[in-house]
């Protein structure tokens, strides 16, 4: 019997540890499923209650000059006996007489960032407006004025007087928007009057068509209206400014574009104080570094960084920087791409002093560039050198066939008189430097980031090259003036 009751106390001990443990893992699960549930929102009503009043709609109003001897256009063909019937139904129509000037209007959307008045949009909401008519959540309307714009990034700023302080909102830290978190986007859509649409972040750092581009894309519902509007995230702070939706038929498919608030809060910086956008100028023409410019230019690890196809007068040229130098280094900032560097030498302040790394010879060498204004770009020729006279030359190994500059062949290119290098008669198409786009008539101005300046020196360099076991050359090409760097395989 005390064996049996032993074996029954050990028994209720475990079941009662099983009990504690099944407890403790219902309790986890539950706080767990507590935790989603506060990570997805019941409501979205409370936010949008608190950040509406800073939402804004926007009517613009543009006068489009009439010509008076303008017939309607596709309505009736011209010497119809009808057509002056017609003109005159467009008359009245448009609201003018004998063609007169006629009033056009649209819609978009904004959001207040500051007590006084300042207010977000997109460039093309107000672009070419005449009169600009702002109306409040509260129904009250007041007139808007230009304070700048800026075309690059499709951001505008505009400026209302009120008699009391306005609603605002604050700008976010986009940076710190993930894929999958819940944003709301407010606006006007379709002319419809205020209203929000709720989805998540579907992707970051996308780029449409512009060079500094950073768009957040979601799948909050975005339409034609919506333009200018903020996007928020769950603490009520602006994350984006919708700007674009991609559609085949007009209207929100579930993929839209909000500008990052990381880019607009900068732009929106410059405009309140100048009025407009002074950006960071290095004085350099550059292309991206492909895996095969990387295998042959020495010093170079990775498929990473800014090849320099040109220097003109400017910052970098006084520096010191060379064509063919890589940018690899700006101000501290590792550059991946001829993007990434455009973005962040355009985000640096006017007249800041920063060091850039290049690759140059095999080597990385620092040069200190005072950084000038983007809008005083100019461009530069090429240097003068001399120019022999050969009979164009195969190259088999290359695909190409090669002649130097005579006054024939610069007279036919229409090349400028400082133009040097050899040009390219022929290209087999089966080559390698077919498939990467080089054509009869192009110029090679240097091989293995040497200039050349007749068919010896490019022999000389592809002879070079071989001895030097490299497997590829680098070569400047250009055409119609434009550079650009193109890697050809000169031996297996």
């Amino acid at each position: 019997m005390k064996s049996v009751a032993i074996s029954v106390s050990k028994s209720l001990t475990h079941l009662r540890v099983v009990g504690v443990l099944t407890a403790v893992t219902v309790l986890l699960m539950l706080q767990a499923i507590q935790v989603s549930a506060q990570m997805m929102p019941n409501t979205f009503a409370d936010l949008a209650e608190d950040i509406s009043p800073s939402v804004v709609n926007i009517t613009t109003t543009t006068v489009i000059a009439g010509r008076a001897d303008q017939a309607p256009r596709g309505i009736v063909p011209k010497g119809s006996p009808f057509e002056d019937f017609f003109k005159e139904f467009e008359d009245r129509r448009r609201g003018g007489g004998n063609g007169g000037p006629s009033r056009s209007s649209a819609l978009g959307s904004g959001f207040v960032i500051s007590a006084d008045g300042f207010i977000v949009t997109n460039n093309h909401v107000i672009e070419g407006a005449d009169e600009i008519e702002i109306e409040f959540f509260s129904g009250k309307t007041l007139a808007a004025k230009v304070i700048g714009t800026d075309k690059n990034t499709d951001i505008a700023v505009l400026k209302v007087e009120s008699d009391t302080l306005l609603p605002f909102v604050n700008f976010g830290d986009s940076d710190t928007a993930r894929v999958g978190d819940w944003v709301v986007a407010m606006g006007n859509p379709l002319g419809q009057g205020f209203s929000v649409s709720a989805g998540i972040v579907s992707a970051r750092n996308r780029a449409l068509a512009g060079i500094y581009d950073d768009y957040i894309q979601t799948d909050a519902a975005i339409n034609r209206g919506n333009s200018g509007g903020p996007l928020f995230n769950l603490d009520g702070e602006v994350v984006g400014v919708n700007t674009a939706i991609l559609s085949p038929n007009g209207g929100s498919i579930g993929i839209g574009f909000s500008m990052a608030s990381n880019v607009v809060s900068r732009v929106v910086d410059q405009l309140t104080k100048f009025g407009e956008i002074r950006r960071g100028w290095l004085g350099v023409r550059i292309q991206d570094v492909d895996a095969d410019i990387a295998e042959s230019i020495e010093g170079l690890d990775r498929a990473a960084g800014a090849v320099v196809t040109g220097v003109p007068d400017g910052p970098a040229n006084d520096a010191g920087m060379l064509q063919g130098d890589v940018i690899v280094i700006f101000d501290g900032y590792e550059v991946e791409d001829v993007r990434d560097l455009v973005q962040t030498v355009g985000n640096t302040e006017v007249g800041k002093a920063v060091d850039v790394i290049v690759v140059r010879d095999g080597k990385r060498e620092t040069l200190s560039v005072t950084l000038g204004l983007r809008d005083d770009a100019t461009l530069a020729r090429s240097d003068d050198a001399p120019i022999s006279e050969d009979t164009p030359k195969e190259f088999e190994n290359l695909g190409i066939t090669l002649s130097n500059i005579t006054d024939e062949i610069r007279e036919g290119l229409e090349l400028l008189d400082n133009t040097v290098g050899v040009v390219v008669v022929d290209v087999l198409e089966t080559s390698e430097a077919f498939k990467k786009g080089m054509k009869s008539g192009d110029v090679i101005t240097e091989a293995g980031q040497e200039k050349i300046a007749s068919l010896s020196d490019f022999e000389a360099q592809v002879e070079a090259t071989i001895e030097g076991g490299r497997k590829t050359m680098l070569l400047l090409v250009r055409r119609a003036g434009d550079p650009r760097f193109l890697a050809l395989t000169v031996q297996d």
